[in-house]
Protein backbone atom coordinates (compact mmCIF):
# COMPACT_ATOMS: atom_id res chain seq x y z
CA UNK A 1 0.00 0.00 0.00
CA UNK A 2 1.45 3.02 -0.95
CA UNK A 3 0.97 6.76 0.55
CA UNK A 4 1.67 9.93 -1.16
CA UNK A 5 2.31 13.40 0.40
CA UNK A 6 2.55 16.49 -1.61
CA UNK A 7 4.28 19.04 0.19
CA UNK A 8 3.60 23.12 0.19
CA UNK A 9 6.32 23.60 -3.21
CA UNK A 10 4.69 20.93 -4.99
CA UNK A 11 7.00 18.05 -4.19
CA UNK A 12 5.65 14.86 -3.95
CA UNK A 13 7.00 12.21 -1.92
CA UNK A 14 5.79 8.48 -2.09
CA UNK A 15 6.47 5.11 -0.35
CA UNK A 16 5.67 1.80 -0.43
CA UNK A 17 6.27 -0.64 2.72
CA UNK A 18 7.11 -3.47 1.80
CA UNK A 19 7.05 -6.11 5.04
CA UNK A 20 9.87 -8.50 5.62
CA UNK A 21 12.23 -6.60 3.41
CA UNK A 22 15.51 -4.88 5.55
CA UNK A 23 16.90 -2.88 2.13
CA UNK A 24 15.01 0.28 1.22
CA UNK A 25 15.20 1.51 -2.63
CA UNK A 26 14.42 5.82 -2.69
CA UNK A 27 14.79 8.29 -5.37
CA UNK A 28 14.47 11.61 -6.57
CA UNK A 29 12.56 11.06 -10.34
CA UNK A 30 12.76 14.70 -12.44
CA UNK A 31 10.45 15.26 -15.90
CA UNK A 32 13.00 16.73 -17.27
CA UNK A 33 15.19 15.02 -19.77
CA UNK A 34 16.76 15.21 -23.67
CA UNK A 35 13.67 16.72 -24.81
CA UNK A 36 13.79 19.89 -22.60
CA UNK A 37 17.45 20.62 -24.26
CA UNK A 38 17.61 22.80 -27.36
CA UNK A 39 19.51 22.12 -30.54
CA UNK A 40 23.02 24.14 -28.82
CA UNK A 41 23.13 22.43 -25.55
CA UNK A 42 21.39 18.80 -26.91
CA UNK A 43 23.40 16.31 -24.07
CA UNK A 44 23.23 19.01 -21.12
CA UNK A 45 20.64 17.03 -19.29
CA UNK A 46 22.91 14.13 -19.03
CA UNK A 47 26.14 15.90 -18.56
CA UNK A 48 24.31 17.82 -15.13
CA UNK A 49 23.12 14.02 -14.13
CA UNK A 50 26.94 13.33 -14.22
CA UNK A 51 28.12 16.08 -12.40
CA UNK A 52 25.82 15.93 -10.00
CA UNK A 53 27.90 13.59 -8.40
CA UNK A 54 31.23 15.66 -8.69
CA UNK A 55 30.80 17.86 -5.82
CA UNK A 56 28.61 20.46 -3.52
CA UNK A 57 29.39 22.72 -1.40
CA UNK A 58 29.26 19.85 1.61
CA UNK A 59 31.40 16.67 -0.14
CA UNK A 60 33.40 16.61 -2.84
CA UNK A 61 32.80 13.54 -5.50
CA UNK A 62 34.99 11.40 -3.02
CA UNK A 63 33.06 11.76 0.22
CA UNK A 64 29.95 11.46 -2.07
CA UNK A 65 30.51 8.03 -2.89
CA UNK A 66 31.98 6.66 0.24
CA UNK A 67 28.85 8.30 1.90
CA UNK A 68 26.78 5.66 0.46
CA UNK A 69 29.58 2.90 -0.36
CA UNK A 70 30.48 2.64 3.28
CA UNK A 71 27.38 1.65 4.59
CA UNK A 72 27.29 -0.95 1.54
CA UNK A 73 24.64 1.16 -0.26
CA UNK A 74 24.80 1.94 -4.05
CA UNK A 75 23.63 5.04 -5.55
CA UNK A 76 23.17 5.93 -9.29
CA UNK A 77 21.57 7.57 -11.96
CA UNK A 78 20.28 8.41 -15.49
CA UNK A 79 18.92 10.67 -18.07
CA UNK A 80 16.42 9.21 -20.66
CA UNK A 81 14.16 11.36 -23.35
CA UNK A 82 11.06 12.86 -20.68
CA UNK A 83 12.71 11.53 -16.89
CA UNK A 84 16.39 12.36 -15.07
CA UNK A 85 16.45 10.03 -11.86
CA UNK A 86 18.69 9.35 -9.12
CA UNK A 87 18.48 7.07 -6.49
CA UNK A 88 20.11 4.83 -4.13
CA UNK A 89 19.69 1.32 -2.30
CA UNK A 90 20.81 1.13 1.21
CA UNK A 91 20.03 -1.18 4.27
CA UNK A 92 17.04 0.92 5.74
CA UNK A 93 18.23 1.91 9.07
CA UNK A 94 21.01 4.06 6.16
CA UNK A 95 18.13 5.62 4.98
CA UNK A 96 19.19 9.05 6.16
CA UNK A 97 22.30 8.75 4.13
CA UNK A 98 20.73 8.48 1.23
CA UNK A 99 18.37 11.34 1.59
CA UNK A 100 21.09 13.39 2.35
CA UNK A 101 23.10 13.03 -0.35
CA UNK A 102 20.11 12.96 -2.99
CA UNK A 103 19.15 16.41 -1.96
CA UNK A 104 22.67 17.63 -1.67
CA UNK A 105 23.50 17.46 -5.03
CA UNK A 106 19.92 18.81 -6.08
CA UNK A 107 20.73 22.11 -3.89
CA UNK A 108 23.84 22.22 -3.53
CA UNK A 109 26.44 21.27 -6.79
CA UNK A 110 28.79 23.35 -7.14
CA UNK A 111 29.75 22.50 -10.63
CA UNK A 112 33.32 22.73 -9.89
CA UNK A 113 35.44 23.60 -13.52
CA UNK A 114 38.23 21.18 -13.04
CA UNK A 115 35.36 18.53 -12.32
CA UNK A 116 33.43 19.56 -15.43
CA UNK A 117 36.67 19.05 -17.71
CA UNK A 118 37.38 15.58 -16.54
CA UNK A 119 33.63 14.82 -17.22
CA UNK A 120 33.19 16.05 -20.77
CA UNK A 121 36.04 13.43 -21.37
CA UNK A 122 34.26 11.19 -20.01
CA UNK A 123 31.23 11.18 -21.72
CA UNK A 124 33.21 12.13 -24.98
CA UNK A 125 34.44 8.53 -24.28
CA UNK A 126 31.11 7.25 -23.82
CA UNK A 127 29.77 8.77 -27.36
CA UNK A 128 33.01 6.64 -28.69
CA UNK A 129 32.25 3.47 -27.37
CA UNK A 130 28.48 4.04 -28.56
CA UNK A 131 29.30 4.95 -31.90
CA UNK A 132 31.10 1.46 -31.86
CA UNK A 133 28.46 -0.07 -31.05
CA UNK A 134 25.87 -0.19 -34.09
CA UNK A 135 23.01 -1.97 -32.33
CA UNK A 136 22.57 1.13 -29.90
CA UNK A 137 23.46 3.67 -32.46
CA UNK A 138 20.63 1.89 -34.35
CA UNK A 139 18.11 3.23 -32.59
CA UNK A 140 19.44 7.33 -32.53
CA UNK A 141 19.64 7.39 -35.72
CA UNK A 142 16.24 6.09 -36.11
CA UNK A 143 14.50 8.77 -33.98
CA UNK A 144 16.61 11.38 -36.02
CA UNK A 145 14.86 10.57 -38.78
CA UNK A 146 11.57 9.99 -37.52
CA UNK A 147 11.49 13.48 -35.20
CA UNK A 148 14.21 15.03 -37.33
CA UNK A 149 15.21 18.91 -36.34
CA UNK A 150 13.23 18.81 -32.60
CA UNK A 151 14.16 17.67 -29.37
CA UNK A 152 12.29 13.67 -29.38
CA UNK A 153 14.84 12.98 -32.33
CA UNK A 154 18.62 13.98 -30.61
CA UNK A 155 20.83 11.75 -29.24
CA UNK A 156 20.60 11.46 -25.01
CA UNK A 157 24.61 12.11 -25.00
CA UNK A 158 24.83 14.61 -27.42
CA UNK A 159 27.09 15.47 -29.71
CA UNK A 160 31.07 15.54 -29.12
CA UNK A 161 31.37 18.94 -29.97
CA UNK A 162 28.66 20.46 -27.81
CA UNK A 163 30.51 18.59 -24.66
CA UNK A 164 33.58 19.82 -25.28
CA UNK A 165 32.31 23.61 -25.30
CA UNK A 166 29.63 23.67 -23.02
CA UNK A 167 30.12 25.83 -20.12
CA UNK A 168 29.92 25.20 -16.32
CA UNK A 169 27.27 28.43 -16.55
CA UNK A 170 25.08 25.94 -19.36
CA UNK A 171 24.66 23.11 -16.96
CA UNK A 172 23.89 25.29 -14.07
CA UNK A 173 21.42 27.05 -15.81
CA UNK A 174 19.50 24.15 -17.44
CA UNK A 175 19.25 22.74 -14.01
CA UNK A 176 17.94 26.53 -12.76
CA UNK A 177 15.38 26.75 -16.00
CA UNK A 178 14.04 22.98 -15.80
CA UNK A 179 14.30 21.41 -12.74
CA UNK A 180 10.95 22.09 -10.48
CA UNK A 181 9.10 20.57 -7.21
CA UNK A 182 6.40 20.27 -9.09
CA UNK A 183 7.79 18.30 -12.02
CA UNK A 184 9.83 16.20 -9.10
CA UNK A 185 9.05 12.70 -7.12
CA UNK A 186 11.06 11.70 -4.42
CA UNK A 187 10.18 7.93 -4.08
CA UNK A 188 11.43 5.27 -1.52
CA UNK A 189 10.02 1.16 -1.36
CA UNK A 190 11.10 -1.37 0.97
CA UNK A 191 11.36 -1.22 4.77
CA UNK A 192 10.04 2.55 5.18
CA UNK A 193 7.84 4.42 7.36
CA UNK A 194 6.05 7.39 5.82
CA UNK A 195 6.00 9.98 7.97
CA UNK A 196 8.97 9.55 8.93
CA UNK A 197 10.56 9.87 5.88
CA UNK A 198 8.31 12.75 4.36
CA UNK A 199 10.12 14.79 7.81
CA UNK A 200 13.21 14.16 6.28
CA UNK A 201 12.23 15.47 3.42
CA UNK A 202 10.65 18.62 4.28
CA UNK A 203 13.90 19.50 6.72
CA UNK A 204 16.22 18.45 3.87
CA UNK A 205 14.26 19.89 0.61
CA UNK A 206 14.81 23.75 1.55
CA UNK A 207 16.10 25.08 -1.53
CA UNK A 208 15.52 23.00 -4.82
CA UNK A 209 15.31 24.99 -8.32
CA UNK A 210 12.44 26.35 -9.21
CA UNK A 211 12.41 26.44 -12.68
CA UNK A 212 9.89 26.53 -15.42
CA UNK A 213 7.02 23.80 -14.42
CA UNK A 214 6.07 23.58 -18.39
CA UNK A 215 7.66 24.29 -21.74
CA UNK A 216 8.35 20.78 -23.86
CA UNK A 217 8.03 21.17 -27.18
CA UNK A 218 5.57 18.60 -28.85
CA UNK A 219 6.55 16.13 -31.10
CA UNK A 220 6.24 15.79 -34.32
CA UNK A 221 6.58 12.13 -36.30
CA UNK A 222 7.46 12.80 -39.70
CA UNK A 223 9.16 9.52 -41.38
CA UNK A 224 12.37 8.90 -43.29
CA UNK A 225 15.48 6.81 -44.09
CA UNK A 226 19.27 7.18 -42.45
CA UNK A 227 21.50 4.99 -43.89
CA UNK A 228 25.28 3.81 -43.47
CA UNK A 229 27.26 1.83 -45.28
CA UNK A 230 29.98 -0.12 -42.87
CA UNK A 231 32.49 -2.34 -43.06
CA UNK A 232 30.60 -4.90 -40.38
CA UNK A 233 29.81 -8.49 -40.26
CA UNK A 234 26.43 -7.34 -40.14
CA UNK A 235 23.31 -5.05 -41.31
CA UNK A 236 21.82 -3.88 -38.45
CA UNK A 237 18.61 -2.97 -39.34
CA UNK A 238 15.65 -1.15 -37.32
CA UNK A 239 12.31 -0.78 -39.27
CA UNK A 240 9.58 1.38 -37.22
CA UNK A 241 6.44 3.29 -37.13
CA UNK A 242 5.16 6.45 -34.82
CA UNK A 243 3.64 4.32 -31.95
CA UNK A 244 0.79 5.56 -29.38
CA UNK A 245 1.45 7.45 -26.42
CA UNK A 246 0.98 6.63 -22.34
CA UNK A 247 -2.65 7.68 -22.30
CA UNK A 248 -3.69 5.80 -25.56
CA UNK A 249 -6.63 3.43 -25.18
CA UNK A 250 -5.28 0.53 -26.82
CA UNK A 251 -1.31 0.87 -24.96
CA UNK A 252 -1.51 -2.87 -23.14
CA UNK A 253 -3.49 -4.06 -27.25
CA UNK A 254 -0.13 -3.14 -28.71
CA UNK A 255 2.23 -4.37 -26.17
CA UNK A 256 0.30 -7.62 -27.12
CA UNK A 257 0.80 -7.39 -30.19
CA UNK A 258 4.46 -6.52 -29.99
CA UNK A 259 5.14 -9.41 -28.00
CA UNK A 260 2.84 -11.72 -30.49
CA UNK A 261 4.96 -10.32 -33.39
CA UNK A 262 8.28 -10.34 -32.01
CA UNK A 263 8.69 -10.89 -28.25
CA UNK A 264 10.50 -14.36 -27.80
CA UNK A 265 11.30 -17.30 -29.19
CA UNK A 266 7.45 -18.30 -29.90
CA UNK A 267 6.97 -15.05 -31.61
CA UNK A 268 5.88 -15.14 -35.00
CA UNK A 269 9.14 -13.10 -36.71
CA UNK A 270 11.31 -15.44 -34.76
CA UNK A 271 9.61 -18.40 -35.78
CA UNK A 272 9.51 -17.07 -39.31
CA UNK A 273 12.72 -15.75 -39.81
CA UNK A 274 15.05 -17.09 -37.60
CA UNK A 275 13.89 -20.44 -36.94
CA UNK A 276 12.74 -21.59 -40.36
CA UNK A 277 14.85 -19.32 -42.83
CA UNK A 278 18.07 -18.73 -40.87
CA UNK A 279 17.76 -15.46 -42.10
CA UNK A 280 19.02 -13.79 -38.70
CA UNK A 281 20.48 -14.74 -35.57
CA UNK A 282 17.76 -12.55 -33.52
CA UNK A 283 15.01 -10.66 -34.24
CA UNK A 284 12.49 -8.58 -32.00
CA UNK A 285 10.04 -6.31 -31.74
CA UNK A 286 9.25 -3.34 -29.40
CA UNK A 287 6.88 -0.58 -28.51
CA UNK A 288 7.60 1.87 -26.85
CA UNK A 289 5.55 5.01 -24.86
CA UNK A 290 6.20 8.42 -24.54
CA UNK A 291 3.42 11.39 -22.98
CA UNK A 292 2.66 12.53 -26.23
CA UNK A 293 4.12 10.04 -28.95
CA UNK A 294 5.41 6.74 -29.22
CA UNK A 295 7.72 3.98 -31.44
CA UNK A 296 6.58 0.43 -32.90
CA UNK A 297 9.27 -0.98 -34.70
CA UNK A 298 11.39 -3.81 -35.80
CA UNK A 299 15.14 -4.55 -34.71
CA UNK A 300 17.68 -7.08 -36.44
CA UNK A 301 21.02 -8.51 -37.33
CA UNK A 302 21.20 -10.43 -40.91
CA UNK A 303 23.69 -10.60 -43.61
CA UNK A 304 24.40 -8.72 -46.62
CA UNK A 305 23.38 -11.84 -49.02
CA UNK A 306 20.47 -12.74 -47.05
CA UNK A 307 19.04 -8.92 -46.89
CA UNK A 308 16.95 -9.39 -50.45
CA UNK A 309 14.70 -12.42 -48.74
CA UNK A 310 14.62 -10.80 -45.52
CA UNK A 311 12.69 -7.66 -46.30
CA UNK A 312 9.84 -9.14 -48.26
CA UNK A 313 9.50 -11.91 -45.38
CA UNK A 314 9.29 -8.99 -42.63
CA UNK A 315 7.06 -7.02 -44.73
CA UNK A 316 4.77 -9.96 -45.55
CA UNK A 317 4.37 -10.64 -41.56
CA UNK A 318 3.57 -6.98 -40.70
CA UNK A 319 1.00 -7.29 -44.00
CA UNK A 320 -0.51 -10.79 -42.65
CA UNK A 321 -0.27 -10.22 -38.66
CA UNK A 322 -3.10 -8.37 -37.85
CA UNK A 323 -5.34 -9.92 -39.55
CA UNK A 324 -4.33 -14.02 -38.75
CA UNK A 325 -3.61 -13.26 -34.84
CA UNK A 326 -4.99 -16.51 -32.72
CA UNK A 327 -6.44 -16.42 -29.29
CA UNK A 328 -3.80 -18.42 -28.03
CA UNK A 329 -1.30 -15.70 -29.21
CA UNK A 330 -3.20 -12.98 -27.36
CA UNK A 331 -3.49 -15.29 -24.57
CA UNK A 332 0.42 -15.95 -24.55
CA UNK A 333 0.94 -11.96 -25.10
CA UNK A 334 -1.34 -11.09 -21.98
CA UNK A 335 0.23 -13.77 -20.02
CA UNK A 336 3.76 -12.02 -20.28
CA UNK A 337 2.84 -8.88 -19.53
CA UNK A 338 1.10 -9.87 -16.35
CA UNK A 339 3.99 -12.30 -15.43
CA UNK A 340 6.25 -8.63 -15.93
CA UNK A 341 3.76 -6.68 -13.66
CA UNK A 342 3.75 -8.86 -11.02
CA UNK A 343 7.29 -9.94 -10.94
CA UNK A 344 8.35 -6.10 -11.04
CA UNK A 345 6.27 -5.46 -7.82
CA UNK A 346 8.85 -8.08 -5.89
CA UNK A 347 11.62 -5.56 -6.50
CA UNK A 348 11.80 -2.50 -4.22
CA UNK A 349 13.63 -0.26 -6.95
CA UNK A 350 11.15 -1.66 -9.58
CA UNK A 351 8.28 -0.71 -7.84
CA UNK A 352 9.60 2.89 -6.21
CA UNK A 353 10.43 4.01 -10.03
CA UNK A 354 7.55 2.31 -11.14
CA UNK A 355 5.52 4.56 -8.99
CA UNK A 356 7.09 7.90 -9.57
CA UNK A 357 7.02 7.35 -12.89
CA UNK A 358 3.47 6.96 -12.82
CA UNK A 359 2.73 10.12 -10.93
CA UNK A 360 4.76 11.74 -13.34
CA UNK A 361 3.01 10.60 -16.33
CA UNK A 362 -0.19 9.76 -15.30
CA UNK A 363 -0.28 12.37 -12.09
CA UNK A 364 -1.47 9.30 -9.65
CA UNK A 365 -1.01 5.88 -8.49
CA UNK A 366 -2.47 3.17 -10.64
CA UNK A 367 -3.20 -0.05 -8.38
CA UNK A 368 -1.81 -3.33 -10.31
CA UNK A 369 -5.60 -4.55 -9.83
CA UNK A 370 -6.25 -2.02 -12.77
CA UNK A 371 -3.40 -2.19 -14.85
CA UNK A 372 -4.21 -6.32 -14.84
CA UNK A 373 -8.22 -5.59 -15.31
CA UNK A 374 -6.86 -3.16 -18.51
CA UNK A 375 -4.35 -6.13 -19.96
CA UNK A 376 -7.24 -8.50 -19.45
CA UNK A 377 -9.37 -6.50 -21.73
CA UNK A 378 -7.41 -7.23 -24.41
CA UNK A 379 -9.06 -8.80 -27.06
CA UNK A 380 -8.32 -10.35 -30.48
CA UNK A 381 -10.72 -7.22 -31.72
CA UNK A 382 -8.61 -4.81 -29.91
CA UNK A 383 -4.90 -5.81 -31.37
CA UNK A 384 -6.02 -6.05 -34.69
CA UNK A 385 -7.18 -3.39 -34.51
CA UNK A 386 -4.48 -0.78 -33.27
CA UNK A 387 -1.96 -3.43 -34.90
CA UNK A 388 -3.81 -2.51 -38.34
CA UNK A 389 -3.57 1.19 -37.29
CA UNK A 390 0.47 1.38 -36.89
CA UNK A 391 1.35 -0.80 -40.22
CA UNK A 392 -0.77 1.21 -41.89
CA UNK A 393 1.33 4.36 -40.97
CA UNK A 394 4.77 6.10 -42.69
CA UNK A 395 7.58 3.70 -41.93
CA UNK A 396 10.93 4.91 -40.51
CA UNK A 397 14.26 3.07 -41.24
CA UNK A 398 17.60 3.17 -40.44
CA UNK A 399 20.48 0.43 -41.71
CA UNK A 400 24.40 0.10 -41.12
CA UNK A 401 26.47 -2.14 -42.31
CA UNK A 402 27.10 -3.56 -45.87
CA UNK A 403 23.48 -2.07 -47.17
CA UNK A 404 24.10 -2.36 -51.07
CA UNK A 405 21.78 -4.73 -51.40
CA UNK A 406 18.99 -2.90 -49.10
CA UNK A 407 16.31 -1.56 -50.95
CA UNK A 408 15.27 1.86 -49.90
CA UNK A 409 13.05 2.83 -47.78
CA UNK A 410 10.38 3.91 -50.88
CA UNK A 411 10.55 -0.01 -51.94
CA UNK A 412 9.96 -0.85 -48.52
CA UNK A 413 6.78 1.31 -47.65
CA UNK A 414 5.09 0.01 -50.93
CA UNK A 415 5.71 -3.46 -49.53
CA UNK A 416 4.05 -2.93 -46.55
CA UNK A 417 -0.14 -2.76 -47.51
Amino acid sequence: MQKITELENGLRVVTQNMPGLETVSMGIWNAVGGRDEIESNNGVAHLLEHMAFKGTTNKNALQIAETIENVGGDINAYTSKEITAYYVKLLADDLHYGVDILTDILQNSTFAEDELNRERGVIIQEIGMYLDTPDDMIFDYWQEKAFPKQPMGRSILGKTDIIKNISRDEVRSFMTNNYNPKKMVISAAGKINHDKFVEMIKKSCTKLPVGNSKNREKANYVSGEYREEKKLEQIHLLLGFEGIDYHHDDYYSLLVFSSLLGGGMSSRLFQEIREKRGLVYGISSFSSAYTDTGMFGIYCGTGDNQINELIPVLCNELNTSPSSISEKEINRGKAQLKASLMMGRESAFRRCESAARQLLVFNRIIEPSETLEKINAVSKQSVEKIAKQIVNGPITISSIGPIKNLEKVEQIQARIN
